[in-house]
Formats: structure tokens, C-alpha cells, sequence
């Protein structure tokens, strides 16, 4: 899902009561934006920057102005050093373009910003303008369509939502921007019930290197609406709103089931066998952790009541062979499950932003900005007795680390690779390596290493890595030809330029 998810869990007699996410990243997205090495804000002058700032009805945030430490910050601390040459807080898809008429004028490094979780920091720039699209986070829904503004993040448009009975299948980081998450592709919690997020996206609205804001859809600018349905965010322009088709909510069913150490190889081979042939409903996880000791977890989310999802965690309990340590199986309303996702059952709405997003907000967030190194794989094929070992004694080393294994199949896999920019269509789950603290960088390393030979060379672009060998392929596989085709149209002069760019 665009999650990067790690559990962050609490303890109530004995139960796992929140799921919470750790690099959140979105994600995504609202990331993979531009980046140039540029050391120097290029042709513009102090006055020109000021002239740029009139223009906007936005607001524009420089270097020596109050708010700009807390507008500069992204979700991962480790790019607290960066300092743009500017902020533009845009109110409207007209800011957006005069951002972009300015980028391209002055030979400015430009970036775009929705949630700032990008993995690889790429939501920001050295020096350069970021584009930050938080001000348009209106959410509104007719008639079975909910019209997204790019900046929305996804706690706030579950809520908004949720209020009208309806949902989007999203992810469950509940400051990830909705932008960002949505271009990679979108995995989350109810992804093999009702598809990606992209795969329920009609329509986007787009401002191009060339300064025009395009409606893209399946009959407008029908390449460029392909190429934003998982083929990253920040390659072909900013994306300023979204039009999604919305399901109907009901009632849900969470589990979390616990298993000792000893069991980790036993869970991890039923798990794979069966989570990703589930019935659609089911949505499972499993959570290998290092953090700070060894922890065996597999939870998730059944669309239906608790009886028909405990017959389904019969099944795995059965090829466990030993039944769990500790388990919490719950009736849950929708809008609650999807807090219990992000980590915020105990939280209000407001309080689980992320302090310091926006000029004005560092007071309200209460959820932790963390340093934290991530890598992915996606896997095509189950893990062998070896390739199962091999991931046990990585995550059983010591240090502050966690691998997390998501299931995808069902509505996801009946969609043709080709169909959207988003390949991994046949894929069964997604691998996610998470560290911080001391040490993280070497053993995500390490870690994603000794398990490529036994999962390949494919990779999540949400879960962007900046030491990625062969990224093309690993997140685009054969779409990423057609990809470079509508970078060249819309892009010729490849003003949206990131170390990893289509």
C-alpha cells in the first residue's frame, strides 16, 4: 500500500490496540520530485524571488523568515540539513504554474511537495523551490465521486470521507499526501478488496513543464492519465486534484495475532501460502521486528464480521502448527480501522498530523518525526527453506529494525500489468526493510542483499531507493518504455528532473 508499515503498538490486557506506521513514507508518496545537484539558485535575484511571492495567492517562505525551519522540515529528520531557496505554499493550480513559469525562467531548481515523505528526501531541494501543495487539501463527494485536492493527507481524507458513508482503498500513513501515494500506485489495507488507488482514480489534474493545467483521464490526455497511475510522482508536471469512484463503508474486523521467536520460520512459511490467496476481504500483514527485541506479528483487516474472519485465521493458525501467543480479533467501524492503521486510535483527527508541516501546525501534530533508512522488494514467488532462513537471521541480528511483508492478490492481481503505469500486478506480497537509530543504513543494506537472490530485482516506487541499481526495471518492469514515451511529450526539456526520473 503506500505504507510503509511498521507497528507501533500498545498494550491493553495483553492486546495489540493501535498499527501504526513508522517511515510513512508516500507514500509516496508525495515524493520523487526534483532534485538537479544544483548548488545555487541559478539566474534569480532577491528581487525576483519577492516578485514571485506577490504573485502567489499562496504564500511564499524564504531562508531568514520565522516559519521557514518548520516549512522545510520533511517526516524523516535525516534531511533536516537541507535548506531550499524557497517554500511556496500554493493556494490554487494558477500558484502552481507561476511556480513553474519561475522554476523554468530562472533555471531554478524546482520540487515538488504534498505529504514530504519522500524515503530519499526528494521532496525537497538544496537551494532550490519547493512546491508544496498542502493548501489545496479540500475534499469534497457527489455522487459516488470524491474530488481530492493534492495536498490532502490521508487521515484527513478518511475522515472527510467517512463522514458521507464512502471510502477510497488508501494507505494507512496518516500524513502521507494523497498525490504521492496515488502516482506510485497506492497499496493499502483494503487493496485486494477494491484495487490500488490508482485503480479507482477517473481523473487528475495535472500542471505540465509548460505551465498548462491538464484534466487527464481515461478519453483526456489518456497517456498522461496512464502514466499517473503508478509511474511515480514528480516526472510529468504537479498534480494539483484527483477524482476518485468511492465504496460504501461498513463494519470491519481487525486482527492482530503474536507469535513467539521460535515460531518466526514457521509463521512466515503459512503466512506466504496463505495470505495472499485469501478470499478479497482479507488484508494481511506480517511484521517482523527487531525493535527492540525480536517480535513475530501478523495483523490485518477483514471486510466482513468477526466469524467469517476467524475461520480465516483458522486456516493459518493451522499451518502455523502452534497457535498464537497473544491474539485481538474485533468488530471495528471503518473510520476506526483506518485509525487503528495509522497508529492513532488514541489520537483525534488533528492530532494525528505531523507537528510542523505547516507554518502554524507545531503544536498540534503529536505524532514522532523519525531518521530512518528503507528498502524494498516485491516478490513474484514464495520464499524457499533457504530464502526463510536467510530473512530470519537478518532480522534476528541486533539493532532497531523490521521487515514487513504485505499481501497483495485479489483485486490487484486482476488487473493487467500493462493496463496502468503500476507493474507488479502478479506480484504476491510487497517486503519492506525499516531500521533507524544506530546502524540502520548497514543492515537495510545488508539486509536487502541476502534476500535479492532469493526475491530478484523488483521494487515498490513509493518505497523510493536512492541506491537502487536498475530502478527502471525493478519499478516500472516493461512499462517503464512507455513511460520514458510520455516523459518526452510532456516534458521534453525535462524541467521535473530527480535522480531517478522516468
Amino acid at each position: 500500500m503506500d505504507r510503509r508499515n511498521f507497528l507501533r503498538v500498545s498494550a491493553m490486557a495483553g492486546t495489540v490496540l493501535a498499527y501504526g506506521t513508522a517511515a510513512c513514507g508516500a507514500a509516496t508518496a508525495d515524493r520523487r520530485t526534483l532534485s538537479t545537484g544544483a548548488t545555487g539558485s541559478a539566474g534569480a535575484s532577491a528581487a525576483e524571488w519577492r516578485a514571485l511571492g506577490r504573485g502567489l495567492d499562496g504564500r511564499l517562505i524564504r531562508p531568514g523568515d520565522a516559519s521557514y525551519d518548520p516549512a522545510r522540515r520533511l517526516f524523516n529528520t535525516a534531511y533536516d540539513s537541507v535548506r531550499p531557496a524557497g517554500i511556496a505554499y500554493c493556494a490554487t493550480a494558477a500558484d502552481v504554474a507561476e511556480c513553474v513559469a519561475f522554476a523554468r525562467r530562472f533555471g531554478v531548481p524546482v520540487t515538488s511537495r504534498s505529504g514530504g515523505h519522500s524515503y530519499a528526501g526528494w521532496s525537497t531541494s538544496r537551494n532550490g523551490l519547493v512546491i508544496d501543495v498542502s493548501p489545496m487539501s479540500r475534499v469534497s463527494y457527489s455522487g459516488g465521486h470524491a474530488t481530492i485536492g493534492a495536498g490532502a493527507r490521508l487521515v484527513d481524507v478518511y475522515a472527510s470521507l467517512a463522514a458521507h458513508g464512502v471510502s477510497i482503498p488508501a494507505g494507512s500513513c496518516p500524513t502521507v499526501g494523497i498525490a504521492g501515494l496515488t502516482l506510485g500506485g497506492g497499496l493499502g489495507v483494503v487493496s485486494r478488496k477494491y484495487g490500488l488507488t490508482c485503480d479507482v482514480l477517473e481523473s487528475v489534474r495535472i500542471v505540465t513543464a509548460d505551465g498548462r493545467t491538464l484534466t487527464c483521464s481515461a478519453t483526456s490526455n489518456p497517456d498522461l492519465f496512464w502514466a499517473s497511475r503508478g509511474g511515480g510522482g514528480g516526472n510529468f508536471g504537479v498534480a494539483t486534484s484527483f477524482t476518485f469512484r468511492t465504496h460504501a463503508i461498513r463494519d470491519v474486523t481487525l486482527f492482530f495475532l503474536h507469535w513467539p521467536w521460535s515460531k518466526a520460520a514457521a509463521v512466515l512459511r503459512a503466512w506466504q501460502a496463505w495470505a495472499p490467496y485469501a478470499p478479497d476481504e482479507l488484508w494481511s500483514n506480517l511484521h517482523l521486528g527487531h525493535d527492540p527485541s525480536p517480535d513475530v506479528m501478523v495483523g490485518g483487516l477483514y471486510v466482513g464480521g468477526k466469524a467469517g474472519c476467524e475461520r480465516l485465521l483458522r486456516r493459518l493458525v493451522d499451518r502455523v502448527g502452534a497457535g498464537p501467543s497473544s491474539r485481538y480479533v474485533a468488530r471495528s467501524p471503518y473510520d476506526h480501522a483506518m485509525m487503528v492503521m495509522a497508529g492513532c486510535a488514541d489520537l483525534s483527527v488533528a492530532q494525528c498530523h505531523r507537528p510542523g508541516s505547516l507554518p502554524g501546525e507545531t503544536s498540534k501534530g503529536r505524532l514522532v518525526r523519525d531518521a530512518f533508512t528503507a528498502k524494498s522488494h516485491i516478490a513474484y514467488a514464495p520464499l524457499s527453506a533457504t530464502g526463510i532462513r536467510t530473512l530470519i537471521r537478518q532480522v534476528g541480528t541486533a539493532g532497531r529494525h523490521s521487515v514487513l511483508l504485505d499481501a497483495l492478490g485479489g483485486a490487484i492481481g486482476r488487473v493487467r500489468p500493462d493496463a496502468t503505469a503500476f507493474p507488479h500486478r502478479r506480484a504476491l506480497f510487497t517486503v519492506q526493510y525499516y531500521a533507524h537509530r544506530t546502524g540502520a543504513a548497514a543492515w537495510a543494506r545488508a539486509a536487502h542483499a541476502a534476500m535479492r537472490p532469493h526475491f530478484g530485482d523488483h521494487a515498490y516506487v513509493n518505497y523510493i531507493d536512492p541506491e537502487l541499481t536498475g530502478w527502471r526495471r525493478q519499478y516500472y518492469g516493461a512499462n517503464a518504455a512507455r513511460l520514458a514515451r510520455v516523459k518526452a511529450a510532456y516534458d521534453p526539456g525535462r524541467l521535473f528532473r530527480l535522480p531517478q526520473g522516468v
